[in-house]
């Protein structure tokens, strides 16, 4: 079976990829038919006690193979900057994402560095097209998502997002992403100006429909999940110290339900 193949495949029209953060939500989210997967920096970092771009490459790598290994989804993989800041590092990381069992990954051109957290435009385009062509040299199919990370920190500058997306779709990109998007207006207007799929991060206000009317072909949650379920715990504690009652336990998935589920899908 190639997971690539069949990743590839579905982005002919729009579909949605969650994001677990760890074994346990890889294995439930796959069971409600979900068709793909993505892992979350963030939302791993978070189940680590880690602030998001604080996890090393190698742990990450570590966790997906984790992640792919439980589930015969297809998986993406966030994979913040890649291995390091070079064009060759880019090409390096594309192999140890293939050889973590994945499907597709992403790779920023977010540079870590307060002072200057975007790559200058013609250094992220040679860090994405030498991960394009490190997927292209693969013996199976592997679906390489570039992403133009203004809008996240900072530079909320539209031309140059669509400058820079359009670019790495030259470059070799299978999918393009801006994450930080906020108006269906803009994610339109980046969909009209690429041929290739483009990801979008959900968010309040967003709903399949719009986002398929423009033009969007998938669509991740990134760390919302996660962030969710911290919300939830945060709530029940609260409830628990200021009301003194277990009112949440109502809301809680049964025990017997993620019982069978572990034992149906545990080696």
């Amino acid at each position: 079976m190639d997971k690539g193949k069949i990743f590839r495949d579905l982005h002919a029209s729009i579909f949605v990829m969650p994001n677990p953060w760890d074994v346990g939500t890889t294995k439930l989210l796959a069971s409600f038919g979900f068709q793909a997967l993505a892992t979350t920096s963030a939302g791993f970092a978070f189940s680590r006690g880690l602030p998001d771009g604080a996890v090393t490459f190698d742990a990450m790598i570590h966790h997906c193979r984790e992640v792919t290994a439980a589930t015969t989804l297809p998986v993406s993989a966030d994979l913040e900057k890649g291995k390091g800041d070079s064009a060759t590092s880019a090409a390096e990381t594309i192999f140890a994402a293939e050889a973590a069992g994945l499907a597709g990954c992403s790779i920023e051109d977010h540079t870590g560095e307060p002072d200057k957290p975007i790559y200058d435009f013609s250094h992220a385009v040679e860090r994405v097209a030498a991960a394009a062509e490190a997927a292209r040299a693969l013996k199976v199919d592997f679906v390489f998502t570039a992403r133009a990370e203004n809008f996240l920190w900072g530079k909320t500058d539209i031309d140059d997002t669509i400058k820079r997306l359009q670019a790495f779709e030259k470059a070799g990109a299978d999918v393009l992403y801006a994450p930080g998007i906020g108006d269906i207006e803009t994610v339109q207007t980046i969909c009209s100006s690429v041929s290739k799929p483009v990801n979008v991060m959900a968010r309040p206000g967003f709903t399949i429909a719009d986002l398929a009317l423009a033009g969007v072909k998938r669509i991740s949650l990134g760390p919302w999940l996660t962030n969710f379920a911290f919300g939830m715990l945060e709530t029940a504690a609260r409830e628990i110290q200021q009301d003194g009652t277990f009112g949440f336990t109502r809301a809680a998935m049964p025990f017997s339900k993620l019982q069978a589920l572990f034992a149906r899908t545990s080696d």
